[in-house]
């Protein structure tokens, strides 16, 4: 036997209710974008006011990849009791709908909601409900939950869902999801005018959240592009720094040598005990550090031109420890070589590659100021194509934590009186010969990797 509702209505007046609140509900698809507050709205319609339609209802949308309905909302008579939901003028037909940021605060913040939320519901086609609701794109009205085996119908009994209605939301024949309506407290029975009406009022709310998922698509876009544009401006204003500072560096040059050649000359004709020896000594080294870091400039903002030929990682780096024989002497520091002797052809510059390895065995050098060593291993490693690793580590104490994963930005440095641009000329010479490079510590001090393909 049917259980009445608490509140009955004369069908007339039911009727003219229902398709009243179809219009001020599509009055407010026009003033409403959020999405959230788009959902609360939904089923707040479907379980408010003084005789609800429902007294539960639940919202999933569909994620396609996974086959999932993820649980979005669940909304009780009891959380919109009290709400009035229409504003506007006298007219009801003239009116829209609308809920306070507070009332959908407190709706989030339930039990029912929590539970809903945290429900998943697998897409089965062999579950009747789901094949109906989601394949067929049909209501489904279920009077009674009788399958114990299906994981989709026990997601729903952990709901407490047995007698309930589930309604497709369709866009231009595309399913967003579901919406679920039940009465567990009255126990009343969805009649078929309440299922009518469900599905019209679902065909508009699945229109409404297309709208707003494809607003909210082109609002990120519209952000991405505004994003994009900045760093497009802030790349052509570094662009036109970098030049300007290119052009500087060469125009100091000259003057710059002009200025230590004549300190160098003064400092020869001053007795090396005099307060003016000590002056002029002080402008040769501070012009000679001028022009290395003019140098540095110089050779990061220019285009270098890259002759490649067949040569011997070996004889490159015989020529690199002879070239700081005398540095690495000067520092008290060991160096110990291993797998030189093996060929190792490559196809490089092989003057900037010489510029990579001195750069990292002389600043090695300098991050043991009281002496070390230095180790070089040369070993093949099978990458995408065979390859030659060669291993550079220190006793200087190793790079700070903070610094690794910036060590190749230019103008990152730890020295003092460096210009940050030798790792990143460095790294960028590599990425030119298709080879890599990587920083790390070990127990003693860091440790430089560099990558190369061989030539088969």
């Amino acid at each position: 036997m049917e259980k009445p509702r608490a509140t009955p209505r004369p069908a007339a007046s039911k009727k003219l209710n229902e398709l009243t609140l179809l219009y001020q509900f599509s009055n407010t698809l026009l003033s409403t974008i959020r999405l959230n507050k788009l959902t609360h709205l939904i089923l707040a319609v479907l379980t408010s006011g003084p005789a609800p339609f429902y007294e539960r209802a639940m919202l999933f949308l569909l994620n396609e990849k996974s086959g999932v309905l993820q649980g979005m909302l669940g909304v009780t008579a009891e959380t919109v009791e009290g709400l009035d939901i229409v504003v506007g003028t006298e007219n009801p037909l003239s009116s829209r709908l609308d809920i306070s940021d507070e009332v959908i605060a407190h709706q989030r913040a339930s039990e029912f909601c929590g539970l809903v939320r945290a429900t998943r519901i697998e897409v089965d086609e062999n579950c009747s409900v789901m094949r109906q609701v989601i394949v067929q794109n049909r209501l489904c009205h279920v009077e009674q939950i009788d399958s114990n085996d299906c994981p989709a119908c026990g997601s729903l009994r952990k709901l407490g869902a047995s007698v309930f209605a589930a309604v497709p939301l369709l866009s231009r024949e595309k399913n967003l999801g579901i919406i679920i309506v039940d009465n567990p407290r009255s126990g009343a029975r969805i009649t078929p005018d309440e299922l009518s009406f469900l599905q019209l009022f679902a065909s508009q709310a699945g229109m409404a959240i297309e709208n707003s998922m494809l607003y909210n698509r082109i609002e990120d876009a519209n952000y991405s592009l505004r994003d994009a544009r900045e760093q497009l401006i802030h790349g052509e204003r570094l662009a036109a720094i970098g030049e300007m500072a290119a052009n500087l560096a060469h125009e100091l040059k000259n003057p710059l040598v002009t200025i230590g050649g004549f300190a160098g000359r003064l400092l020869k004709a001053l007795p090396a005990e005099g307060r003016e020896y000590h002056y002029a000594d002080t402008i040769v080294r501070e012009v000679g550090r001028l022009e290395r870091m003019l140098a540095d400039i110089l050779a990061f903002s220019s285009k270098p031109t890259i002759c490649y030929t067949h040569c011997q990682l070996g004889s490159i780096l015989e020529d690199c420890f002879d070239s700081c024989a005398v540095t690495l002497e000067d520092s008290d520091v060991i160096l110990t070589v291993s797998g030189l002797n093996q060929p190792w052809p490559v196809l490089a510059d092989a003057h900037q590659l010489k510029q990579v390895f001195l750069n990292l065995l002389l600043n090695a050098c300098e991050a043991m100021p009281d002496g070390g060593s230095i180790k070089v291993v040369l070993q093949k490693v099978s990458l995408d194509k065979n390859s030659v690793m060669v291993s550079i580590s220190d006793t200087g104490g190793g790079i700070p934590p903070g610094m690794l994963a910036k060590i190749f930005t230019p103008f990152v440095t730890t020295k003092h009186h460096g210009t940050g641009l030798g790792l990143a000329i460095v790294n960028r010479i590599l990425l030119n010969h298709n080879g890599t490079i990587e920083a790390s510590n070990n127990e003693q001090g860091a440790v430089f990797k560099v990558t190369l393909p061989l030539v088969e």
